[in-house]
């Protein structure tokens, strides 16, 4: 009887609460990151949670006003491109796949975008939707950054191995600093597409911030206001 209870609680917090899941499984991502750092078959292991994150965005584009079948498009080719990449042994189609999945994060962070700014109160879901939407644009720019440095040796440099291409999490790592305005500058863009990418990157952080979170804060104080009110 506990199990079921429990096996339906899990099912009304997913049902109530998808971006909740997602933003989970993008920090649990991190942390296999390190843990799987020294693990033989890393990269294949990495891979099918990528895959799995890739199916969360999806369910969670279907509880936002996106259209559903453009992100199963999108998730079914990467996909696809990923494990052609695999058995083919072709780097080449992995960075169509990289700069596919880029694509179907920035559309999941439209959606969830959409739902917030559709809202006129502000509830647990959309808290846990702002914070996916950050992961979302995080990684969908840590692909593109992946897309661009293929495309263009030496995009990037970086302090301790300035030659040497940069690893997905380094890119990641960049993409966080840059999207929330640290800037540990570690890492340096060099050529062009480079430097425009971090510049619409930081961009769309500050629009982020100024736009959504700003929103959400605001209702947030208005509700309260509403309450304290005779």
């Amino acid at each position: 009887m506990t199990n079921s209870v429990s096996f339906l609680n899990w099912g009304n917090l997913a049902l109530h609460h998808p971006s909740a899941f997602l933003l989970a499984a993008q920090l649990l991502s991190l942390i296999l990151y390190v843990a799987l750092e020294t693990v033989p078959g890393q990269q294949f292991i990495l891979g099918i949670f990528g895959m799995l994150v890739l199916l969360l965005v999806v369910w969670v584009v279907i509880h936002s006003p996106a259209i559903n079948w453009i992100a199963w498009i999108i998730a079914s080719l990467a996909i696809l491109f990923s494990a052609l990449s695999w058995l083919l042994s072709n780097p080449e189609l992995l960075i169509w796949a990289a700069l596919l999945e880029a694509m179907l994060y920035f559309y999941g962070a439209g959606g969830l975008i959409v739902y917030m700014m559709g809202d006129e109160h502000v509830t647990t879901d959309d808290l846990f939707a702002a914070g996916a939407t950050f992961t979302l644009i995080v990684w969908g720019f840590a692909y593109l950054y992946l897309v661009c440095q293929a495309w263009c040796s030496g995009a990037f440099s970086y302090a301790t191995h300035p030659q040497e291409p940069l690893s997905f999490l380094e890119l990641l790592s960049l993409s966080f600093t840059n999207l929330s305005a640290t800037g540990l500058s570690d890492i340096v863009p060099v050529k062009s597409s480079a430097r425009v990418l971090v510049m619409l990157e930081q961009f769309a952080g500050v629009a982020y911030i100024a736009v959504v979170v700003s929103r959400l804060i605001g209702l947030t104080l208005s509700r309260l206001h509403d309450k304290d009110a005779p």
